[in-house]
């Protein structure tokens, strides 16, 4: 066992190692090109160039120690786990489980696995949250709650959002403690109350998260799975060391006397973020634990996984603007926290933006030999051949490592290498749309959700299947194109490298209308 983990820790090293390196070589490319340059054009494209690799530099390093602090986890909490005691007596639990139109059978099946959880029964009372705009679907989930016994609070209005439905629970709410689960989360584990409490012995913990993961489905569905997954096996725990482990909105265990002290849910489109943050500032605590009680309804179309993504990067950036104006102290306690709480807001952009980012400097690569007909010769590095060489060789490069990266670690960690190629042709499918949520919280005040055409793709006939798939994604088919022409002007320039990049490139973003036409 001993030798197994000194491998494990010794590739953690070896993968921090890594990404220095390639952090700093991007860094020292840059002021190449600084050298080197003798246009405006140029100066504009190394200067673009250094801005990305200073950004990508720090996300990557940072990775890598979240990454490599995430292996001294398990240590951690076994040393927290010795001095823990059984519950000396059952304190008073509201279970709350939030709805929003949602199928009342689905309901129904989950809320009677949730009925099953080991604990004093007279402890525990269950509410249930609806926010159901369908009074057909309102008028099943009540007879639900009445055939549970349990108590159904209706809203006219979803103010607040599902924050909003948590902060009026907190109105009647008397219990001590407050445990969420979403509607789709089907229980596990029933000793998930009778793990998390004993936690709560430091009187400094304001909540506990337990990990979060989805049923087993389709090749698809599996694939987004792991796409999370990486966020609690490996970022959660590096955080947690911090006081920084997000609550994630479910499958979690808040005190509500500190709830009450923080002032409730801020009322935002992620409200689990905003609350942890707010947690953090308020000098409570946190612990993540990475065990799964609970699994939810796997996301099966991609349609699904647009929306969810457009919610997680519209609140992530409304996040960072909430974190630069709040009023009051930003410091937390653990000098890495600033930087948890950065790299939270900005991750998503960073995957999303970046991408399309480096595409556009890609293109300038590709094209940098026009400018440069008339540089001084007498500087060998300034040839326009070894300049192309180096240029196309580092975007190969730096497309290489996007590739390998989600791979292996999905090898390892999931043992799939073609549900790493899904993740990473996922992060390409979804650039889009996460830089459209980010540019949206700037244009609206309110979440817009996203336009996406509301028929059921799968269930058309094929050729309006088609034309549903092409107007949804249209965005990535446009950038699609131009990457297609502009490779096609690279090829007839006879730059083979420089086409076959760009092409590349244009299949990556054409995959988000393929994942459309194919999983709806």
């Amino acid at each position: 066992m001993f030798r197994n983990y000194d491998v494990q820790l010794t590739g953690r090293l070896l993968t921090v190692t890594l990404f220095t390196i390639l952090s700093i070589a991007g860094i020292a490319f840059s002021i190449y090109l600084f050298l080197i340059s003798r246009t405006l054009y140029m100066y504009a494209l190394s200067s673009a160039f250094t801005a990305l690799s200073l950004f990508a530099g720090f996300f990557n390093i940072y990775a890598s120690i979240w990454y490599y602090r995430s292996y001294l986890y398990d240590k951690y909490l076994k040393g927290i786990n010795a001095w823990l005691k059984p519950l000396s007596r059952f304190p008073t639990i509201a279970v709350a489980i939030p709805v929003y139109n949602e199928e009342p059978e689905m309901v129904e099946r989950n809320l009677k696995s949730l009925m099953k959880l080991n604990y004093p029964k007279a402890k525990l009372h269950f509410y249930m949250l609806d926010d159901s705009t369908d009074t057909t679907i309102a008028g099943s989930l009540s007879a639900v709650a009445k055939k549970f016994k349990i108590a159904y609070i209706h809203r006219n209005d979803r103010k607040g959002y599902k924050a909003g439905a948590l902060n009026n629970l907190m109105k009647v709410c008397k219990e001590e403690y407050l445990a969420i689960f979403d509607s789709d989360e089907y229980l596990t584990n029933r000793n998930f109350l009778i793990d998390t409490l004993p936690y709560f012995q430091n009187a400094k913990i304001s909540y506990i998260q337990t990990e979060k993961r989805y049923a087993r489905g389709t090749f698809f569905s599996d694939a987004v799975d792991i796409f999370d997954a990486f966020f609690f096996k490996f970022i959660q725990p590096a955080r947690a060391l911090n006081n920084t482990a997000v609550f994630a909105g479910s499958c979690g265990v808040i005190r509500t006397s500190a709830l009450e002290k923080i002032g409730g849910f801020p009322e935002y489109v992620i409200e689990d973020t905003f609350f942890s943050f707010e947690s953090d500032m308020h000098g409570f605590e946190s612990l993540y634990v990475p065990k799964v009680y609970a699994l939810g309804r796997p996301i099966m179309t991609f349609t699904e996984l647009v929306k969810q993504q457009w919610r997680y990067n519209y609140g992530d950036t409304q996040f960072i603007r909430y974190f630069l104006s709040r009023p009051g102290p930003k410091k937390p306690r653990d000098p890495f926290g600033n930087i948890d709480y950065w790299t939270h807001g900005l991750g998503l952009n960073y995957i999303s933006i970046v991408l399309i980012i480096f595409t556009l400097i890609s293109i300038g690569m590709v094209f940098s030999s026009i400018p440069f007909e008339h540089l001084n010769v007498l500087n060998p590095f300034a040839q326009t051949s070894n300049l192309n060489l180096s240029l196309e060789f580092l975007g190969f490069f730096a497309f290489l490592l996007s590739l390998l990266t989600p791979v292996i670690l999905t090898k390892i960690y999931f043992k799939s290498l073609t549900k790493g190629l899904m993740v990473f042709l996922l992060n390409y499918a979804l650039a889009f749309v996460r830089t459209k949520a980010a540019i949206a919280t700037f244009v609206s005040s309110k979440n817009p959700g996203i336009h996406w055409n509301r028929l059921k793709i799968q269930q058309q006939s094929g050729s309006r299947n088609i034309v549903s798939s092409i107007l949804n994604t249209k965005a990535e088919i446009l950038f699609s194109m131009s990457m297609f022409g502009l490779a096609i002007f690279a090829l007839s320039e006879s730059n083979l490298a420089g086409g076959f990049w760009l092409a590349w490139y244009g299949i990556l973003y054409m995959s988000a209308t393929a994942f459309l036409l194919k999983y709806g």
